[in-house]
């Protein structure tokens, strides 16, 4: 009997996830899939949030909706940090214990005159270095301020190690879409599954 010299085909898990957060002040509906297509239907009532979340899912492959109302009227702190919050909480359930994953990622994204370097590391330890200079306090209605809150949510509830560095850039839209995108690739690279290491968990110490 002739013996197949080609390997099997790898199954692995579905890493999807679905979270809802409910407060006083917003409600959050996230849905994803890891292993995507980079496919996006995002509602959050902050349009530039919108645009920026649809960058995460088309240049990280991920299947994304992201579903929010929010006190909209007063500003958009609340919804853009409990988006923020619901989406790391959603990557955080997909990894599960983050077996098999590459763990580390990192790219350089440049937009026109803008050029930003995103480093990052599904640690299990959160914490975030924030490098942007951002010089306008607006892109549209949306306070640039906010885009250090919302990296801030992520990082603390998915658990990851992220580093942010602005290499160049005069404007605030190129600024922020960049790091979007150096982020969204970052991802990516770092959830990529390590054909080496399938079934191991990527530390020294046996968990994240």
């Amino acid at each position: 009997m002739q013996t197949s010299l080609i390997p099997p085909l790898l199954t692995l898990p579905t890493r999807t996830a679905t979270v809802s957060r409910t407060t006083k002040e917003t409600d959050v509906f996230v849905s994803l899939n890891l292993d995507g297509q980079g496919k996006c239907n995002a509602a959050t009532g902050v349009p530039f949030l919108d645009h920026m979340i649809q960058q995460i899912a088309s240049h990280g492959l991920i299947d994304l909706e992201v579903k929010a109302t929010g006190d909209i009227e007063i500003d958009d702190h609340h919804t853009n940090e409990d988006v923020g919050i619901t989406l790391g909480q959603a990557l955080a359930q997909a990894l599960g214990d983050r077996k098999g994953i590459v763990r580390f990622g990192h790219f350089i994204a440049p937009l026109d005159e803008a050029l930003v370097q995103v480093a990052l590391d599904f640690s299990g330890r959160p914490h975030l270095s924030y490098g942007l200079t951002i010089p306008t306090q607006r892109v549209g209605t949306y306070d640039t301020q906010l885009v250090r809150e919302f990296f801030v949510a992520i990082v603390n509830h998915s658990q990851m190690t992220l580093h942010i560095r602005q290499l160049d850039g005069i404007n605030s839209h190129h600024i922020i879409e960049a790091t979007f995108k150096a982020f969204a690739r970052a991802t990516r690279m770092a959830l990529e599954i390590d054909p080496r290491r399938t079934d191991a968990i990527p530390s020294s110490k046996g968990v994240l």
